[in-house]
């Protein structure tokens, strides 16, 4: 019987739909193409030679979404679809808090009419919010700083509730880090929209000359360099941390956490410096006012996935940023059409791996 995927047109949910295909799982993906482009679902099918249902649906659409249900004999549920934009959430919290644990609800109730009680949460390390000391376990204090933060963590403790309330589901809260690289064809990857949120993709993007200067948010803090310090994780990794709580939560009745992350940290200031060793292309920068509410230091304590997921991130900084680039030059505008853009090269990555792109129907 097939896993369904919600979100899995987008970043996390893409690379996860491959490693789950490769596995020989069958998918079906539900996404509202929100902040997602149906082309991803085109190129998972490419790299993998596999083909898989897709439903363009919003889980805020009890109706459409159960739909899903009736027409499939779904046996789990990978739930990454909702709004996950920091400073998106603090100008519309009404809308993160109906998108975000609305949606996730109607999932939760349709789950439980058709039987289906096996569940992998996509969580986020913001729950910790701001952490007094590093490295990070699952038993540290929650908290959250933004109302994006505190979406993830409400759903963290109704999932825990219906729990308590009904002892036959299987669920796990995977927290994770910070998510960068692509899959290494080349052909998928982060594809925000607008201005980048994150790191990897606004140095990509300055790589690729689609942005001026990267902005660095503050260098006053108590690090090597005066720069924040945090987890990366390579995408690839944190998608086989999928499969692993998958085989958990199949296999076992209960409710868990787990921290997908390294171990280990890097300052803002060491991943430009990694990727321009990798990627050969200068990353001009300018230090701005930090953001209220980041933490100076922030990395996971990954032992308990270790132990009890048998997962463990294998990619190390050097494969991030080299397929980091590899994505963003190849994709400079992401999934749209990008023919007449140029980019810098880099003679140390590949060539190989060139895609003929899938028209949508």
């Amino acid at each position: 019987m097939p896993i369904l995927i919600t979100g899995g047109a987008g970043y996390i949910g893409s690379h996860t739909c491959v490693e789950l295909l490769n596995a020989d799982y069958e998918i079906i993906v539900v996404d509202n193409l929100m902040n997602s482009k149906k082309e991803s679902l085109n190129r998972i099918s490419e790299i993998t030679g596999k083909s898989f249902p897709f439903y363009q649906v919003d889980l805020l659409n009890e109706q459409e979404l159960e739909k899903v249900f009736i027409e499939n004999e779904i046996e789990a549920v990978i739930h990454f679809a909702g709004l996950k934009a920091v400073g998106e959430s603090v100008r519309l919290p009404l809308r993160y808090y109906h998108n975000n644990i609305t949606g996730t609800i109607n999932l939760l109730n349709i789950m439980k009419k058709y039987d289906v009680n096996r569940l992998v949460f996509s969580s986020s390390a913001t729950v910790y919010g701001m952490p007094d000391r590093v490295p990070i376990s699952e038993d540290f204090p929650l908290s959250a700083l933004n109302p994006y933060g505190r979406t993830k963590l409400m759903i963290e403790e109704i999932l825990t509730d219906l729990y308590q309330s009904d002892q036959n589901w299987s669920i796990a809260l995977l927290r994770y880090f910070n998510p960068i690289g692509a899959h290494e064809s080349g052909m998928i990857g982060e594809d925000p929209n607008g201005i980048p949120n994150n790191l990897m993709p606004f140095i990509t993007q300055v790589a690729v000359r689609k942005l001026p200067e990267l902005s660095v948010f503050g260098n006053q803090y108590p690090t090597a360099d005066g720069t924040g310090v945090r987890d990366y994780i390579h995408v690839v990794d944190l998608a086989k941390g999928h499969l692993k709580a998958l085989e958990k939560v199949a296999t076992s009745n209960g409710i868990d956490s787990y921290n997908l992350g390294t171990g280990k940290g890097y300052s803002v200031l060491e991943m430009v410096e990694a990727f321009e060793g990798s990627a050969g292309v200068p990353i001009p920068y300018k230090i701005v006012e930090p953001r209220t509410g980041d933490a100076a230091i922030c990395f996971a304590d990954p032992t308990k996935a270790e132990k009890e997921l048998y997962w463990t991130a294998e990619k190390n900084l050097r494969e991030m940023c080299e397929d980091s680039w590899r994505w963003q030059s190849k994709n400079p505008n992401g999934y749209e059409e990008n023919l007449t853009q140029t980019v810098p090269s880099n003679p140390h990555l590949s060539k190989s791996g060139d895609f003929f792109m899938l028209k949508n129907e």
